[in-house]
């Protein structure tokens, strides 16, 4: 009970930091709450979608602050021709006019027409940034040039763009970053796609709300605290004592003559790469006896979001170690067990619970 309580006051205190985020980005810009209704609302009309094909209903075109320019200088320069009656100024003026228009269609055809497809995002943990890979295809018989994805940041806020080229007729894949602020599962921001080739003088962009979703694990702590002493089982008979090396009761530390099947490799490996000589061997007598449970209540720190974060260094800690363990969860029980769809599985039950 005491676990879900914490739950609850960590939600309501992320919940009261975000409106009083909101409410200070209000009094600093009062259209900012309009702007930000209005990018709420025109983003539910986008339909969700892992495959985008952009067409003219979905491309949209502006002129940049450099085609302002130009444009303020091409009208100076057609004033001057008329006053002074100057036929190169004419040609001049009328020559540059000419290649904006031409770098407008050039600009507009360089993204529409393509196809834009997301590969389904793997798991990641929280604190770490996970990349979303999309493909860009091409059917036309010339190549495209300068087209940059991004997660769109609304406001003012930079956007961190990856540039690419995509061929004639082939395609090009390229990874786009997001760091997500909490666990759990988060469907993939909406993306944003935008290119100013030829010329610069013309931005021309479109969004993308992918239907897929990211599941996002809890942070581990760090340093790993050592596991939990094993719980004995139910046919099981006397309690017996740890062995000291500050893990679970089923392992110990190797002894000249254990077989090598006993052996705990993955920990052997590990000791090889750090330039140690920590061998672990499996107690089979107290593994029979006991086994690991893995709960809030022996993580034994008052914060929830803590007490998910150790939970997940234990899981972490048992796996690499090759043990069996089980995870005791509210309202969910994982059976000990081992192996990576076992890892997967109790680090998706922390990342939900």
């Amino acid at each position: 009970m005491a676990f879900a309580s914490s739950n609850g006051s960590s939600s309501a205190s992320s919940s009261g930091t975000s409106s009083a985020l909101s409410r200070a980005a209000a009094a600093v810009n009062p259209l900012a709450p309009l702007r930000q209704r209005f990018q709420r609302w025109w983003q539910a009309r986008l339909p969700l979608s892992d495959t985008l094909v952009l067409t003219q209903r979905n491309v949209y075109i502006l002129p940049t602050g450099s085609g302002w320019m130009l444009a303020l200088t091409l009208i100076v320069l057609l004033v001057a021709s008329i006053n002074y009656q100057l036929n190169l100024g004419y040609l001049l003026t009328f020559l540059l006019a000419g290649s904006v228009v031409v770098g407008m269609h050039i600009c507009h055809a360089n993204l529409r027409g393509l196809t834009l497809h997301l590969k389904a995002p793997d798991p990641h943990f929280m604190g770490t940034s996970t990349a979303f890979e999309v493909q860009l295809s091409s059917e036309r018989k010339t190549p495209r040039y300068g087209i940059g994805l991004a997660v769109h940041a609304p406001g003012k806020v930079a956007h961190h763009w990856a540039w690419t080229d995509v061929p004639a007729q082939g395609q090009c894949r390229v990874q786009v970053a997001f760091r997500p602020e909490r666990r759990g599962l988060h469907r993939v921001p909406t993306l944003t796609a935008e290119t100013r080739f030829p010329l610069g003088t013309f931005r021309v962009w479109t969004y993308w709300r992918p239907a897929a979703q990211v599941l996002v694990y809890p942070a581990p702590e760090t340093p790993a605290p050592p596991l939990p002493p094993g719980e004995p089982r139910a046919s099981g008979t006397g309690a017996a004592q740890s062995q000291g090396i500050g893990e679970f009761d089923g392992v110990r530390a190797y002894r000249r003559g254990d077989p090598l099947k006993l052996v705990v490799w993955k920990k052997a490996a590990k000791s090889l790469a750090t330039g140690t000589d920590d061998l672990v061997s499996r107690d089979a007598q107290q593994a029979q006896r006991h086994e690991l449970w893995l709960d809030p209540a022996r993580a034994a720190l008052p914060d929830h979001e803590a007490r998910v974060s150790r939970l997940t260094a234990w899981v972490l800690q048992a796996d690499r170690l090759g043990l069996d363990y089980g995870l005791r969860l509210p309202g969910i029980e994982i059976a000990p067990d081992s192996g990576a769809a076992h890892r997967m599985r109790c680090l998706e039950a922390l990342a939900l619970c």
